[in-house]
């Protein structure tokens, strides 16, 4: 893309800021005031509907191997019937997952930092008119979406980030720049601050996400190998001051730890409720307390 091309694109993308593409679903989820419901896809894969019923999905690999509903010839994308908002933490495969094929089926907002915004679209066709200049953000800012219904904080994660160029040739890099890898803080009126840590190592500076926000829920990769291994994703857990840890990024791969179990004994050791969610599962918070 020329210098030229790339102010073009963000201009449009600057000017669709005040677009608004028609929402409407075939069975949108119907809204309860004070409930927000957490699905865990597999993976890093999660989905949240609010309160007032609109669906976020942060890194949506829904085509993962630990998806029940990625199984015996199913397409897990033919489940979804609305999405309004599609968070992506870094430019990995496993993360970006089927963000173009959902936001081209529902219309679905990105969410994420701005030059992997600008590079999802330019190499691997992500819709623009569902990509928001104010929606792409970095490391440190904080937006509104969902008419104010929901904050989001972008904060730092300690990985890395290259995008696959699949129109590389022989004597192009294979990898691109996809931004800087990132988590996100999610806050939603009358419903629980969600911290979703993306794929990171343990940060000393993890201790200021949990004196800023202090989330209700803690989404935390605990499979080692690329992210944490067990016991500092359990110190990451008591330094965001999490009132409960859901473990995440283990299982899909041969090389990441299969089990949770050593997570769930490092953060029990630090007196840190934990719950562990099964793919294709659901749980529900009444305002920001988990419903039994």
């Amino acid at each position: 893309m020329t210098k030229a091309a790339t102010y073009l694109f963000f201009f449009t993308l600057a000017f669709l800021s005040g677009f608004t593409p028609g929402w409407a679903a075939d069975n949108p989820p119907e809204a309860a005031p004070d409930l927000t419901k957490l699905t865990f896809h597999g993976h890093s894969a999660f989905e949240i509907v609010t309160p007032l019923g609109k669906v976020l999905m942060i890194d949506p690999w829904l085509r993962n191997p630990v998806n029940p509903e990625a199984r015996d010839g199913k397409d897990p994308l033919d489940m979804v019937k609305q999405l309004d908002y599609i968070l992506v933490t870094h430019a990995h495969y496993d993360h970006i997952g089927d963000s173009v094929e959902l936001s081209t089926k529902t219309k679905a907002r990105l969410v994420t930092s701005f030059e992997l915004g600008g590079n999802m679209a330019h190499l691997l066709g992500f819709p623009k008119l569902n990509m928001r200049f104010a929606n792409l953000m970095n490391i440190g800012g904080e937006i509104s979406i969902a008419d104010g219904e929901v904050t989001i904080a972008m904060t730092p994660a300690v990985h890395s980030s290259g995008m696959e160029n699949q129109q590389a040739n022989r004597r192009q890099a294979l990898y691109v720049y996809g931004g800087n890898p990132a988590g996100f803080v999610i806050m939603i009126n009358n419903g629980p601050t969600i911290y979703h840590a993306g794929d990171t190592a343990y940060f000393k500076d993890m201790e200021t996400i949990g004196e800023q926000y202090a989330p209700d829920v803690a989404l935390l990769p605990v499979g080692g190998h690329f992210v944490m291994e067990p016991a500092m994703a359990a110190k990451a857990a008591a330094a965001v001051r999490a009132k409960l840890a859901i473990p995440m990024h283990y299982g899909t791969f041969p090389v990441l730890h299969q089990k949770p179990d050593k997570f769930v004994a490092a953060v029990t050791e630090l007196a840190i409720p934990s719950h562990v969610m099964q793919p294709g599962s659901t749980i529900t918070f009444k305002g920001k307390t988990l419903q039994k």
